[in-house]
């Protein structure tokens, strides 16, 4: 498609903030007011369209993808993006471990026993740690805690832990990524654990790497996204 304005900016609007091409406010993919809850958001969506050529890729519009999905999918019904986060919860990649006789078990401990214990900390949890791959189902009521506590974020929030938690495996992942002064490269780096020891005992295969490189940024840029959102608040 051919670009066919010349500006992109953001403009006020009622409840938040909208961008704009040529004074224009965006609608969603749905025809809903693309409303954003935060100036630094939309800047960033307004950023992507700024950015376009003399074409539009439509493919290098992630931020206005995932603004889109919480306003016209996670909005409207967002107990069924929780229900299906808890299901992570419940088969968590953090939560099973090698043996313990097992290279790999120790730095699965080093690496990934401080973050699950942080969260059960701080939610007051227990989470069942497994060794070997069986499935071993959580109690139901740390996930029904883990699911209160994401009936408390705001719709781009939720956008933000979905994609996170998905690509990670992890909804440990996913929560602890946006609490305030996560380091989420680290937490992408711990949920890539087992990936990583693989490579470094049997060589680096080269799609692999360009794969999880597609991986690794996709993971970050959702961390950002809720992050120019305001964070987990409810909007």
């Amino acid at each position: 498609m051919k670009r066919f304005y010349d500006e992109a900016s953001v403009q006020e609007a009622e409840d938040g903030w909208q961008v704009t091409l040529d004074g224009r406010g965006l609608k969603t993919v749905k025809g809903t007011p693309q409303i954003l809850p935060s100036v630094p958001l939309a800047h960033a969506l307004a950023g992507e369209w700024a950015g376009q050529g003399e074409n539009i890729d439509p493919t290098s519009f992630p931020m206005r993808d995932m603004a889109d999905y919480a306003i016209d999918m996670i909005a409207p019904a967002p107990q069924a993006v929780i229900e299906k986060l808890g299901e992570y919860g419940d088969t968590d990649t953090l939560l099973y471990r090698a043996d313990p006789d097992e290279p790999l078990y120790a730095r699965q401990q080093d690496i990934w026993e401080p973050i699950v214990s942080a969260l059960e900390l701080s939610e007051g949890i227990t989470f069942k740690r497994v060794s070997g791959i069986m499935h071993a189902a959580q109690d139901a009521g740390t996930i029904a805690t883990l699911r209160a506590h994401l009936i408390t974020l705001s719709p781009f929030a939720l956008a933000g832990v979905e994609t996170m938690t998905s690509l990670a495996a992890s909804l440990i992942i996913g929560i602890s990524a946006i609490r305030e002064g996560a380091d989420a490269k680290a937490l992408w780096d711990a949920a890539s654990l087992e990936e990583e020891w693989q490579a470094q005992q049997w060589g680096r295969d080269e799609e692999a790497e360009e794969r999880r490189a597609r991986r690794t940024a996709d993971f970050l840029r959702a961390c950002e996204f809720v992050r120019l959102a305001g964070g987990s608040q409810q909007i």
